[in-house]
This record gives structure tokens, C-alpha cells and sequence, in this order.
């Protein structure tokens, strides 16, 4: 419900419930974890089957390498796709932009299902995956900033932290599916695998996709856009192309907003990504057997997924800024003592303190939606978020397996892989303390039933 604009040009009235809120929160979860879910299955498969299937020739650290070069591409297109679906969801609506980026995805994870490989192909088949690679970084690239501002723009200011952690449930929820499917995969080995079972994960999206499209398509438009809409004619910055909006307004706020990020992505990937094929590939020492290291993951992907709304709840209650400096200090402690016993005789071990760090990083990852939507003035929101935070991704979580792997195979040492995750710590506080927070809705009066009305307006705090 929303009201008239006065002849006078003052703000249109905006309605906010909590019905609204939870509707528009529940899809982006459910998108972002379809989406999520294609985006892991690949880099699962790039930790452990892609390197003897598209790059066959190589030895196998080189081989590795490879692979996540392939899978870094994603991050690299991520940039694209949040200026492409920046641009649809700044000018045609948030809703618009997602549905386009939840099909492109699906195409795209599809057709890796039915690529050929190496052997069939030759150098055509890794050719090809790398472009399909291409198309899931722009199309996930689009997805988060839409689905974030989907979720926190239809949220009361009170409790953006809570619905502002709904699409932040999309990763671990995904990630959680994607290691779960491959955990049964190799319950016998990783030879079903390599036999063509790989494919399995990807075709299986068809079905996710259309699930996940149905209940995004049904979801209204935010207020906030609405109210762009509505000032339109009056507001010179909405006839301009969003990109030049962000970068003339936003430019430090993006700077700020990518040097936020390197421990919730980058250092994400480390601790999975990286950390799969530390354990299980023979060339790096610990021999690890796959399916017990998946299902380690699995379960701290569990753990970090039943913890997100709670850490949303602490978020709008302590402060957004202070969770979030929290998780950073915590998991730069833990962050040794979980590399360093990892060896197949501490499985129990390794479960807790996966499971554990998982949670711990989650306080970097949940409150992050708020805190970067909030960066932004409306106009050219969604552009500015999602470049922010794609390009951001592209350098830290993009090359962080690429890195990782390269540090250890020159020093031959695991604690440069420890202080690469700390540097991120870092420089995530650092740019943490910096960022600023901007309020949209400034609310007039409170219903805990029908919601709150609030009128747009934008206030930096």
C-alpha cells in the first residue's frame, strides 16, 4: 500500500509489513540458492575431477591450477553481470533483473553438464567450459546485489540485519547442496566421478531452476524502487546511465565496499575450495579420502545455514558493523589451528572445527548485506552494490584457490595460506571501520501487525 505524492513534491508514503518482507526474503533465498548451488558445483568439480578431465596433460598441482584458473574466470565476468543486471534492476526493477539471471544460470550450468570432455574434444572441450564459466559469473554477478536489495528494501529499518540474512542463506544453502551431491557421489570413490557421474550435479539444475523461478516470479516490486518510479520526472540522475550515477556518487563507497569483502568470499574459498583439494589431492600431503572431507564440508555448510538468522537477529540488535568486526577477529584465530590438524586420524576434530569456523565466518557474511546496501544512496543502487561487491569478488575470491595454491606449492608450507587469510582480516576491519551507512527509511510510526510507514528519504549515519 502506498500513497498519493502531493502536488507539493513531497515524498510518497511508503508501507512496510513484515508479511511483505518475509514473502520478498523467502524468494531470494530460494533463488540465490539455486544460483549459489550452480556456482559451487562447478568449483566442487574444479577441486576434484576438472583437472584429470579437461586438463589431462598436466601434472596434477599444475593440473589443479588449471582448473581453478578456469573456475577464477567466473569471478572475473562477476564485474559484467553486476553492471549489465545493475543496469536492468536501476531502470526496469530488482524483480526484472533476477529472473533474466536465474535463467542464464540455469542455461549455463546445464550445457557444463553435457559438454564434452578432453579426450572427446581435446583442447575445444576446456575451450568451452571456460566460456560457459563466463556466462555463470555474469549471471551470478547480476544475482546477489538484486537479491539483497529484494530483501532488505522491503524490509523495516529496525530489522534489515533479520531479512537481510534470507539471501545471505542462499550460499551456505547452496553450498550445502552442492557438497552434499557430491558426498554421495564418492561414497564408493571418486572413479563414478570421473566415469561421467560428474555430469549429474549440473543437469540436475533444470529442475532446481524451474522451482526457483516459479516462486521468484511471483514476488512484487520493492518500495524503494517504486518510489524511483514515482520521482522519476523529477529527479534528473534517473534519465542517466546507472554506471555513471555510481561512479560520479558512489566511487569511494564501491572502493570501500570491495576492501569489505576479501574474508567473506576470498577466505570463504580458501576454507573450501582450496581446502578440498589441500585435503584430498595426493600432491599435497594430508590424503584425505574425498567423501569424508565433503561430508565435513557439508556439514559445516549445515551448521553455517541454521546460524544465519540468528546472526541477523544479533546483527540488528549489537549493531551490523560490530558482528561483523567480531567474525573477522574470531575466525583470524581459528583460522591456523583448523588448517594445521588437518589430517585424515582428526576427523572428528576437523568436523567441529569446520562446523565451528563456519559459523564464525557466517558473522562476516550475514551482516553484509545490510551494511553494503546501506552504502549506497537509491539512485544507482543495485549498480553500485553489485560492482562493488562483484569486482571485490573477482580479485579476493576469484584468484584466492589460485593463490593459495601457488604459495604453497612455493614454500611448501601451510602457514602462508594462514597469513593470506589474515591479511584479508585485515583489510576487511580496516575498510569496515570507513564504510559508511545511509538510511532510506525514516520511520514515522510503528504497527507491529500491519508493518511501519516510512517515508523515503536518505540519511547518512
Amino acid at each position: 500500500m502506498s500513497e498519493t505524492p502531493k502536488a507539493n513534491g513531497s515524498p510518497q508514503r511508503q508501507t512496510f509489513s513484515h508479511r511483505r518482507a518475509l514473502r520478498a526474503g523467502s524468494a531470494s533465498f530460494v533463488g540465490t540458492s539455486i544460483e549459489f548451488y550452480d556456482f559451487y558445483i562447478f568449483a566442487t568439480a574444479a577441486a576434484i575431477v576438472f583437472g584429470p578431465l579437461f586438463f589431462p596433460e598436466a601434472d596434477p598441482i599444475l593440473g589443479v591450477l588449471f582448473s581453478f584458473a578456469t573456475y577464477a574466470v567466473g569471478f572475473l565476468f562477476r564485474p559484467i553481470g553486476g553492471i549489465i543486471f545493475g543496469h536492468v534492476g536501476d531502470k526496469y526493477g530488482r524483480r526484472r533483473s533476477l529472473i533474466i539471471t536465474l535463467l542464464l544460470m540455469g542455461g549455463a550450468t546445464v550445457a557444463v553438464g553435457l559438454l564434452p570432455t578432453y579426450e572427446t574434444a581435446g583442447a575445444l572441450a576446456p575451450v568451452l567450459l571456460v566460456i560457459l564459466r563466463a556466462a555463470q559469473g555474469i549471471a551470478v554477478g547480476g544475482e546477489w546485489g538484486g537479491a539483497v536489495l529484494m530483501a532488505t528494501e522491503n524490509a523495516p529499518e529496525k530489522f534489515k540485519g533479520f531479512y537481510g540474512a534470507f539471501p545471505q542463506m542462499g550460499n551456505p544453502m547452496g553450498a550445502l547442496l552442492a557438497s552434499g551431491i557430491f558426498a554421495l557421489l564418492t561414497i564408493n570413490g571418486t572413479e563414478f566421478l570421473l566415469n561421467g557421474g560428474w555430469r549429474i550435479p549440473f543437469l540436475l539444475s533444470v529442475v532446481l531452476i524451474g522451482v526457483a523461478f516459479w516462486v521468484r516470479f511471483r514476488v512484487e516490486e520493492t518500495p524503494v524502487f517504486q518510489q524511483d518510479i514515482a520521482d522519476a520526472s523529477d529527479n534528473p540522475l534517473n534519465h542517466e546511465l546507472p554506471l555513471k550515477v555510481a561512479l560520479r556518487q558512489n566511487w569511494k563507497a564501491i572502493l570501500l565496499g570491495m576492501g569489505l569483502i576479501p574474508v567473506s568470499t576470498g577466505g570463504y574459498y580458501l576454507v573450501t575450495t582450496f581446502a578440498t583439494s589441500y585435503a584430498t589431492e595426493p600432491a599435497f600431503g594430508v590424503n584425505m579420502d574425498a567423501n569424508l572431507f565433503l561430508n565435513i564440508l557439508s556439514i559445516a555448510a549445515l551448521a553455517e545455514l541454521i546460524s544465519s538468522l540468528f546472526i541477523g537477529l544479533v546483527a540488528d540488535r549489537i549493531g551490523r558493523k560490530r558482528t561483523m568486526f567480531i567474525a573477522l577477529v574470531s575466525t583470524s584465530l581459528l583460522i591456523a589451528p583448523m588448517f594445521l590438524t588437518m589430517d585424515p586420524s582428526n576427523a572428528l576434530l576437523m568436523f567441529i572445527l569446520f562446523a565451528v569456523f563456519r559459523v564464525l565466518m557466517n558473522g562476516t557474511w550475514v551482516p553484509m548485506a545490510s551494511i553494503m546496501s546501506q552504502m549506497f544512496n537509491a539512485e544507482a543502487r543495485q549498480t553500485s552494490l553489485s560492482f562493488s561487491y562483484n569486482l571485490g569478488n573477482a580479485i579476493f575470491a576469484g584468484f584466492s584457490p589460485v593463490v593459495a595454491t601457488a604459495l604453497f606449492n612455493w614454500t611448501g608450507n601451510i602457514w602462508s595460506v594462514i597469513v593470506l587469510y589474515i591479511a584479508f582480516a585485515v583489510l576487511s576491519m580496516i575498510c569496515l571501520s570507513l564504510a559508511p551507512q545511509i538510511r532510506d527509511h525514516v520511520f514515522d510510526t510503528d504497527d507491529e501487525e500491519n508493518g511501519a510507514t516510512a517515508s523515503v528519504t536518505s540519511k547518512t549515519t
